[in-house]
């Protein structure tokens, strides 16, 4: 069964938390200082803050997939929408090893379907492939709106 994913920008994190946390009745499943991470069953959603972003609201939106094989189902619907798709596989962002799809949809908003594959101590280090800044919430490779 897939998950919602939801990645905003935030100015102020402890803020944020107590806010967040407040709203689901629950704490942060993943904590850093500059990124928290509530896996929700009620509502069914992967809902992630940072202070990484371009700015405060919304990042990027998601669908987190439980398996390789919904993942690729994912992926194989992407590529019927004629918009531009960039795998990632093994990518490490987030606090997290992931094999990934990344597309804009036609308001230029990114989406990341994505299945995890374990967690890591750093928040990305696909620098090598992907260069990143300080301004990316996530390691969205760089995408082209197409016609």
């Amino acid at each position: 069964m897939k998950r919602m994913h939801v990645h905003l920008g935030v100015d102020d994190l402890e803020k944020s938390i107590r806010f967040y946390s407040a709203l689901f009745a629950a704490e942060p499943s993943v904590r850093h200082d500059d990124y928290a991470k509530w896996q929700l069953d009620d509502p069914r959603v992967n809902f992630a803050i940072s202070t990484r972003g371009k700015g405060a609201g919304l990042d990027h939106l998601g669908i987190q997939a439980e398996s390789e094989a919904e993942l690729e189902e994912l992926g194989a619907r992407l590529a019927q929408a004629d918009v531009a798709v960039m795998p990632q596989k093994n990518a490490s962002c987030c606090y997290a090893k992931s094999d990934k799809y990344w597309t804009l949809d036609p308001q230029g908003v990114a989406w990341e379907s994505f299945h995890t594959l374990g967690s890591i101590p750093v928040y990305g280090a696909d620098s090598a492939s992907q260069p990143r800044t300080e301004k990316t919430a996530c390691c969205a490779p760089a995408l082209r709106q197409t016609a």
